[in-house]
């Protein structure tokens, strides 16, 4: 597994190529595989291939010539340009898969503090999922790439995925038509701290 990990890269460019049912049947396996607080498995999957692709992506569309007007997120215009890219990639790969939160709370909800943990903890358990499906592709000899510019289209794609509960991510995937070289992470020991 140490392998898949230094292996794995966030691919951006895909072959002209499907990818089988099996596989991505596979991918969604591992990720229902992963750890989850209080084991309540937060998650649901939306595979989306074929004709269903180009409506989901006209709908990020909408959303993201949204965002210009009327943001959500007015903060972070400055990554428009990249969630618009992020839609090329989408539109490349040949299956995007939608992580749901069934469980998640509205997101304009004011939050108790219980309420936020709960929220947080469910979000740590789909990282986990994601995580696990990242790995997954790689050892089927995919490449795949973790979304969050979906959020850029929240409003618009919650709607279509009729996600209740809420948009965690997506991760496109696909067979690599790139192969990026490693990016620097940070040292182990600039990262942790040891108490004894």
């Amino acid at each position: 597994m140490i392998e898949a990990m230094e292996q794995r890269r966030s691919i951006r460019a895909y072959e002209d190529r499907p990818v089988s049912r099996e596989l991505l049947e596979e991918i969604l396996r591992a990720g229902t595989l992963a750890p989850s607080s209080k084991n309540r498995q937060p998650w649901r999957f939306v595979v989306v291939t074929g004709q269903a692709k180009a409506e989901m992506l006209a709908v990020m569309k909408a959303g993201l010539e949204r965002e210009k007007t009327a943001p959500l997120l007015p903060d972070s215009r400055q990554h428009l340009a990249g969630a618009e890219r992020t839609r090329e990639i989408m539109e490349q790969a040949p299956a995007v898969i939608f992580v749901l939160n069934p469980l998640g709370l509205d997101l304009y909800a004011p939050l108790t503090p219980e309420e936020r943990i709960f929220e947080l903890c469910n979000i740590q358990s789909a990282g986990a999922a994601l995580e696990n499906m990242t790995l997954a592709a790689a050892e089927l000899g995919l490449g795949s790439l973790w979304i969050c510019d979906v959020f850029f289209a929240y409003q618009e794609l919650t709607e279509w995925l009729n996600a209740k509960g809420g948009l965690l991510a997506a991760l496109a995937v696909g067979y690599a038509a790139e192969n990026p070289p490693p990016r620097p992470r940070k040292p182990v020991e600039t990262v942790t701290e040891w108490r004894t």
